[in-house]
């Protein structure tokens, strides 16, 4: 046994032996890191050789694990191929949101967040997923709940830059929000079949997205409002967003 495995295997037997809730943490703590391992192995795996080039020992070498333990947390090598690109586009959406915090104007904060985004292979592969669940449903809701939290997450950042800055947005928050996400998936997968480069992604996002807003004062403290109707949106505590 891999001398990572035999050091959580005494730890988890220490556990057990002791108070019965630190018992209950310690396995739960190894659970995760277990998982974790598994994720990034397959991660890197999948992105490099693709589902069916990859095999379930495969990622078990690559996680220092047994195929059976890929199988006990994650059913299939299809549910494992779902979870980490949703994994996967989830962290990709964090950073781009870190890159674009010290952007001053809307243009800039777009830029960020696009050059962010295509300088990494995850949006396909994420791409990659949503194509095997129309044969797969059962792994349909993890894809639903993902696309839900790039919504809510990027609407969030974009509305706090909105509150930050003073700048006026141009179209419905939700809807640009969701459209910012639509327009990355599609350039990428379309880009990846034609060998773009990634400056080449970046400028075609730019171009199809546009502007986003202005710099435009609101004349209320910087709160945030939508171009053409001005009451709604100031009562409403969220903003537009770009991711």
């Amino acid at each position: 046994m891999a001398p990572k495995m035999v050091s959580e295997s005494v730890e988890t037997a220490q556990a057990l032996a002791g108070d019965p809730k630190h018992a209950v943490r310690a396995t739960r703590s190894a659970g995760r890191q277990m998982r974790s391992r598994l994720l990034d192995g397959a991660s890197r795996l999948f992105k490099e050789r693709g589902l069916s080039g990859t095999s379930i020992s495969d990622i078990a070498a690559a996680a220092d694990a047994f195929p059976s333990q890929i199988t006990y947390y994650f059913r299939t090598k299809e549910a494992l191929f779902v979870e980490a690109a949703c994994r996967d586009m989830l962290y990709v959406a964090r950073a781009a949101e870190q890159a674009a915090l010290s952007a001053h104007t809307p243009r800039d904060y777009t830029r960020a967040l696009v050059e962010s985004v295509t300088s990494t292979d995850s949006v396909a592969f994420f791409a990659e997923a949503l194509t095997l669940t129309r044969r797969r449903q059962d792994l349909a809701p993890l894809v639903e709940r993902t696309i839900e939290r790039l919504h809510g997450e990027g609407l969030r950042a974009y509305s706090n830059q909105i509150e930050r800055h003073g700048w006026t947005t141009l179209r419905d928050p939700d809807a640009t929000s969701r459209r910012f996400w639509a327009v990355a998936i599609g350039v990428m997968v379309e880009g990846y079949a034609m060998g773009r480069s990634a400056e080449e992604l970046s400028a075609e996002m730019l171009r199809v997205l546009g502007e986003q807003a202005t710099t435009t004062s609101t004349g209320d403290g910087g709160r945030l409002r939508l171009v053409g109707n001005p009451t709604s949106a100031s009562d409403s505590p969220e903003g537009e967003t770009s991711s």
